[in-house]
């Protein structure tokens, strides 16, 4: 069940700039990390060479990679908010991604997310930020901070 549902635009609007969250955790593990390399391409030692990172690793074991971090975000986000009232919505892309920290293997790690705007862009389009941030259990910082723009066409009825 979504943390909060709203409906619409009007819904929307009504809860900028209310934080939601946190999630549920969810572990990454080893097996994790090597689906997404195999799925990017990315096989840097740092992610997939566990023996060489538990030596030559700032870190002492491998980390999972930025984008799979950023990957995981869609699995948050229907556990935090669920918008409905609409006839569409399309992923528009990200602003300002950063990713503050690692996440080591078999770490565990949540989302939470603000809800930052919702501005009427012409044609019956609106424009939906959110600004998620995953953190991992036990850290400081957040290994995850990014602003999602899911663009949304308002129903008529």
């Amino acid at each position: 069940m979504p943390a909060i549902e709203v409906q619409g635009v009007k819904g929307v609007q009504g809860v900028v700039g209310q934080e939601v969250g946190p999630s549920e955790w969810r572990t990454v593990t080893q097996e994790d990390i090597n689906a997404f390399a195999e799925l990017s391409g990315d096989h840097q030692w740092i992610h997939v060479d566990v023996e060489r990172a538990k030596t030559e690793s700032p870190f002492g074991t491998t980390i999972a990679h930025g984008n799979l971090t950023l990957s995981m975000v869609d699995g948050f986000r229907g556990e935090l908010v669920f918008p409905s009232g609409f006839d569409l919505a399309v992923n528009y892309g990200w602003n300002k991604i950063r990713f503050p920290a690692p996440v080591p293997v078999d770490s565990k790690v949540r989302a939470k997310v603000l809800i930052v705007s919702m501005d009427e862009i012409g044609g019956g389009w609106w424009e939906f930020i959110t600004r998620f941030t995953v953190e991992v259990e036990g850290s400081e910082k957040p290994c995850f901070v990014g602003d999602s723009v899911v663009r949304v066409m308002a129903s008529a009825g």
